[in-house]
């Protein structure tokens, strides 16, 4: 991933690798390993309107469901504010540093409401 900072008129340019931060041995490594959630937007293709501002991606919000379970994150607010600070936790969610962390209402709007009637989530 490319970035570019700004100061004034000057430029610098950085290169950096999420996926050369996170150990091999990662508990996040091992599950990203074995979950497959390929069919998770068809299955869930019902549940999104086809007008509107898009919605959070049902797969982020699976992948932040499982980080939060894994690490012992109960708060929603806490969950959004430890993907948004925590390298492993972004790599795992497949955001970028550039890429933003879902607000924590709208994440727990979407869990909570939109997927209720599909027990996709249990």
């Amino acid at each position: 991933m490319m970035g570019q900072l700004s100061s004034g008129q000057e430029r610098l340019f950085y290169s950096f690798n999420l996926e050369d931060h996170i150990p091999a041995n990662h508990l996040l490594r091992s599950i990203d390993r074995c979950l497959d959630l390929n069919d998770l937007r068809h299955y869930l293709a019902d549940f999104y309107s086809p007008i509107g501002r898009p919605s959070i991606d049902p797969e982020l919000i699976i992948r932040m469901l499982i980080v939060g379970y894994c690490y012992g994150i109960r708060s929603e607010r806490r969950l959004c504010e430890e993907a948004h600070l925590n390298l492993a936790y972004r790599w795992f969610c497949r955001l970028s540093l550039e890429d933003e962390v879902p607000d924590h209402s709208t994440f727990s709007k979407n869990r909570h409401g939109r997927f209720r009637d599909s027990d996709l989530f249990r």
